[in-house]
């Protein structure tokens, strides 16, 4: 998606050879029209699947997967929720995942109200690195017992091995930006 890269290319910061910085337009303040443009991408490469419900983790996911939800008819967003709240019913699908960016564990919980038997799940997120978000959201999907359609992400770091790990599974994975290298604080694009 040529609006993306141009935006990542203008605006992103590379820190070291494995992080890239869009807090900018994606992930702190957000660009809305960016968005936008987001949201037709991931309905045209989507547009011959059913999706009754979008999935994603908090936070970042969730402004992204509210925009792409609206060129699926409005489906609801689901969001895994990363720390537990009183609020939080104990009913719940749970996986433990590791944020490549936090460099920590921790476990993602979503209700066993939102993701039922028979869903069509679009996973949505705005990076994929070692893919352990993705995978702890494709096993949540799947103790629901719902079907995954596909996973979409923003920007994939090509780097790591999440996609191999996605498609390992089965599952098709769409990606906007797809990133080759981040060396010489340089970002070079597939």
């Amino acid at each position: 998606m040529e609006a993306l890269k141009n935006k990542i290319l203008s605006e992103a910061a590379v820190i070291g050879s494995e992080i890239l910085k869009v807090d900018s337009f994606l992930n702190h303040q957000i660009d809305i029209n960016l968005l936008n443009e987001i949201g037709q991408e991931f309905k045209k490469r989507f547009a011959k699947n059913e999706i009754t419900k979008i999935l994603t983790v908090e936070a970042s996911g969730i402004g992204i997967a509210c925009i792409v939800a609206q060129y699926f008819n409005n489906v609801p967003v689901v969001f895994a929720k990363k720390h537990d709240s009183t609020t939080m019913d104990n009913n719940a699908y749970e996986a433990e995942v590791f944020s490549f960016t936090k460099n920590k564990n921790y476990k993602v919980r979503t209700s066993k109200k939102y993701i039922n038997k028979g869903d069509k799940i679009l996973i949505i997120d705005d990076f994929l690195a070692n893919g352990n978000a993705a995978l702890g959201l494709i096993k949540i999907t799947r103790q629901a017992e719902a079907s995954i359609v596909g996973v979409g992400i923003v920007i994939e770091k090509a780097f790591q091995n999440g996609r191999e790990c996605i498609e390992k599974e089965g599952i098709k994975v769409e990606s906007l930006a797809i990133i080759k290298s981040l060396k010489d604080n340089k970002v070079v694009f597939k």
